[in-house]
C-alpha cells in the first residue's frame, strides 16, 4: 500500500516533514559552525552583534544553499555585477564575489555605509539593528525580511553568540 492511501494528506505531509526536518537542521548548525569565525571577528572589528551578519547570511543565503550563494558566493543578496552570462548564459543581478568571505566583508562594509551605523556601533541589541537595516532600504520587503531574519536568530540562538 502506499502511505497517501494509509494517511491523510495533512498527516503524510507532517510525516515527511518529521522525517526531513532533522536533516534541514543539521545544515544550518553546519553554516553557522563554518561561518561563525569569520562572522566573530568580522563583528568585533565593526562593533555590531554577530548575530545579525550570521542572522542576515543565513537568511539571504538559504544557509549557503541558495543559488546566488552556489554561483556568485553571494550570501547577501547584494546587487552588482557578475560573470554568469559569460561563464555559464545565466542572466543575474546579483553580485559575484571571488570567495565568500569577500561577500561577509562587503556586507559588513554595506552596512558602515549606513546612516544608522554611527548611531548603533557599539549596541548589541539584534532587534535594533534589524530595524535599521529594514528601514534602510536594504530588503525589497522589510517587514518579512525582519520577521524572517529574528527567527533565524532566536531559533538557532545566535543572539548567545
Amino acid at each position: 500500500m502506499f502511505l497517501h492511501k494509509i494517511l491523510p494528506i495533512k498527516q503524510w505531509i507532517l510525516a515527511i516533514y518529521i522525517v526531513f526536518a532533522p536533516l534541514f537542521s543539521i545544515g544550518q548548525t553546519a553554516y553557522i559552525k563554518r561561518y561563525k569565525p569569520l562572522a566573530d571577528s568580522l563583528a568585533k572589528v565593526a562593533e555590531m552583534p554577530i548575530s545579525i551578519i550570521l542572522g542576515v547570511a543565513a537568511l539571504e543565503s538559504g544557509f549557503g544553499t541558495s543559488r546566488n550563494a552556489k554561483l556568485l558566493l553571494n550570501h547577501f543578496g547584494v546587487k552588482g555585477k557578475n560573470k554568469l552570462w559569460k561563464t555559464k548564459r545565466i542572466r543575474s543581478s546579483y553580485k559575484q564575489y571571488p570567495s565568500v568571505k569577500d561577500s561577509y566583508i562587503d556586507f559588513v562594509r554595506i552596512i558602515k555605509n549606513k546612516r544608522f551605523y554611527t548611531t548603533l556601533k557599539g549596541n548589541m541589541d539584534f532587534t535594533v539593528w534589524i530595524a535599521a537595516i529594514s528601514k534602510s532600504g536594504y530588503s525589497e520587503m522589510p517587514i518579512i525580511w525582519s520577521e524572517r531574519v529574528t527567527k533565524i536568530i532566536i531559533k538557532n540562538k545566535l543572539e548567545t553568540l
